[in-house]
């Protein structure tokens, strides 16, 4: 008999779950005792041919190195008196069980659970070690103080807003992805699921660290070490994740040296590993961490993934490959170039669209603004990573940036350059923010074109960068808009109210940063002191920083969102602008699309694990 309690009894709740669990084990008992018995009775039923077929498959799996007929028999009484003898044990031991009381059933079952979790642990024995590799060169890692007096005080200014950004964060959303600066409380997005991770932290501890801001940096090391934790129930983005925390946590490792950086961006990209699987390989946009499960944004084109969300994988896959010595990371990015080289590109443009199930294209939008950017980006370098031995990826950059100045890049009628969005067909006459670090790219991928065409890309670069610096110039605020159009006679400008915010976005200043350290011409520093005092007037509060609705308005209202990208990105970019060109130099640093910085691998004659040898 199972042990009851009285229907009064007080105690019964705080026993409910161990009466449960002590049920359900004699169930299971009596369970498999029936089981075991049905099991033996099938052998006893008479010989037929039904049965037969049966009990050959049995002799064949239990005992297959007989197979002459006359030991057939001997081999049909040997099973049935096991299992006949297997059946009466249980049923034994299911009798015993029935007469023991409540409380032995409970020790009995503490017991068992003990002992898985000592099984558990004896085979947890943590991750596997990583393969000793050696350290990539790491040159201008800090410092850079410039020589004249009234930058370096502009620069400290810089240094200054990142500290009120940070100690704000630090006070008022310590452990949260971001921060509220008005509401001074945590804040998230769905980006980073539903699990506080510390996306501030993570996306902000390099630019502590060039900065030469010590013990903030420590904090977050600190905070990394002890609470960072991957195996929550959370459904990410794969590229924000990739590029804010993976990037961040390499970057750190690089610039720092210290080992636990690299070990959690191990951990997490063994969690990002599951998008991949696809019918195609292009990974899903969002990927659970605990489960694996991935699935696209409600949004997308007919189920599709995003070209800057897949193609901007490569910086940082290659990076774990070198450090893990797993070729996964690298073959995956790999794939998904290769897939992409046999499509048909209409006009030459690669789409935004792509699905993962069919690998086809999605709807024909092409952009070098959201949805797009980062891919071309990457390619480029990719590159410049590889110690420029990856000619693939230069010349799949050349052959896009060709089809993008074709197709995209116009002059307005007042003489600004500007990079239009494709769709269907037809060229919108509009350019997002997001699109001016194109101008910084050009530059960037100058020295290396084709055709000696180097001069006409930094001259481009200019262009672009001068069109922002205009849309910046037409506000307000001084501050620019997320997009803005070139018809109608108006130029520069925003039209559409809810293109009339800005969010703390870099992308302006990373292409003067990029501008200055090719041209040194004065005015990029300049305009970037013009940013600088605009978002210290208008976006800086008690509580932070925050972004502003209306860049038109002389009285905006705040957004109340301190973006961690501002901290990894928009501060980055104005110090290094601020800075000697020996802090973080352009031949030994490649920043990914968070301005995180990873270093060049001269990899000479190693060949990354999964590929094949570079061509130079």
């Amino acid at each position: 008999m199972i042990p009851t309690l009285s229907p009064g009894a007080s105690s019964f709740p705080h026993h409910r779950a161990t009466l449960r669990l002590s049920e359900k084990f004699i169930l299971l008992l009596i369970l498999s005792a029936f089981i075991t018995l049905c099991f033996g009775a099938f052998f006893f039923l008479p010989d037929n041919s039904k049965h037969k077929r049966f009990d050959l498959g049995l002799e064949d799996v239990l005992i297959p190195h007989i197979d002459t007929p006359k030991e057939g028999k001997h081999i049909e009484k040997h099973l049935r008196d096991k299992i006949r003898a297997d059946h009466e044990r249980a049923l034994q031991e299911a009798k015993e069980k029935l007469r023991k009381s409540r409380e032995e059933l409970k020790a009995e079952i503490q017991t068992e659970k003990n002992k898985v979790m000592e099984d558990l642990k004896k085979k947890d024995v943590g991750p596997k070690p990583l393969p000793p590799v050696p350290m990539p060169k790491v040159v201008g890692v800090s410092d850079g103080e410039p020589p004249e007096p009234d930058v370096k005080e502009k620069r400290d200014k810089i240094r200054e807003m990142m500290k009120h950004a940070w100690d704000s964060y630090r006070q008022y959303g310590w452990g949260h992805n971001e921060l509220k600066p008005i509401a001074k409380k945590g804040h998230s997005t769905n980006i980073f699921g539903s699990s506080q991770l510390g996306a501030t932290i993570v996306d902000a501890v390099d630019t502590l660290y060039i900065m030469g801001l010590h013990e903030e940096f420590k904090d977050g090391q600190e905070w990394i070490e002890q609470n960072l934790d991957f195996s929550v129930n959370a459904e990410v983005s794969v590229f924000e994740v990739n590029i804010r925390f993976i990037g961040g946590l390499l970057a750190a490792y690089y610039l720092s040296g210290q080992e636990v950086f690299k070990l959690k961006a191990v951990q997490l990209a063994e969690k990002l590993l599951p998008a991949f699987n696809t019918p195609t390989g292009i990974p899903w946009a969002m990927v659970n961490l605990k489960s694996g499960v991935g699935r696209n944004w409600g949004w997308a084109s007919a189920g599709s993934s995003i070209l800057a969300e897949f193609g901007t994988l490569h910086m940082e896959f290659v990076h774990l490959t070198y450090l893990t010595g797993n070729p996964a990371y690298y073959q995956k990015v790999m794939h998904i170039r290769k897939l992409l080289a046999k499509m048909d590109r209409p006009n030459g443009l690669y789409p935004n669209y792509l699905n993962p199930r069919t690998g086809r294209w999605g709807q024909h939008h092409t952009s070098v603004g959201g949805l797009g950017d980062s891919f071309y980006e990457y390619l480029l370098k990719a590159w410049l990573m590889s110690d420029k031995t990856d000619t693939e990826a230069r010349k799949t950059y050349d052959d896009a940036i060709e089809a993008i100045e074709r197709h995209l890049v116009r002059k307005s009628n007042g003489g600004l350059t500007f990079i239009g969005e494709w769709k269907n067909g037809h060229l919108e006459r509009k350019m997002g923010h997001l699109a001016c670090f194109a101008g910084g790219m050009f530059a960037l991928g100058a020295d290396g074109s084709p055709d000696d065409k180097a001069g006409h890309y930094l001259q481009l670069g200019a262009e672009i960068a001068h069109t922002c610096h205009e849309s910046y110039d037409r506000t307000v605020l001084k501050l620019g808009p997320e997009a803005f159009k070139f018809d109608s006679g108006l130029e520069a400008v925003a039209v559409r109210q809810n293109e009339k915010y800005y969010i703390l976005r870099p992308e302006v200043i990373e292409t003067y940063w990029y501008m200055w350290r090719f041209t040194h011409d004065p005015k990029y520093r300049q305009w970037g002191w013009e940013a600088v005092q605009a978002i210290d007037k208008y976006c800086r509060v008690s509580g932070g920083f925050s972004g502003v609705k209306d860049v038109y308005s002389s009285n905006p209202t705040y957004d109340d969102v301190q973006q961690s990208f501002f901290l990894a990105e928009t501060l980055k970019y104005l110090y290094l602008l601020f800075s000697s060109d020996d802090l973080l130099p352009l031949e030994n640093w490649v920043f990914n699309t968070e301005a995180h910085p990873l270093p060049v691998l001269h990899l000479g004659n190693i060949t990354l694990p999964g590929s094949e040898p570079a061509q130079r």
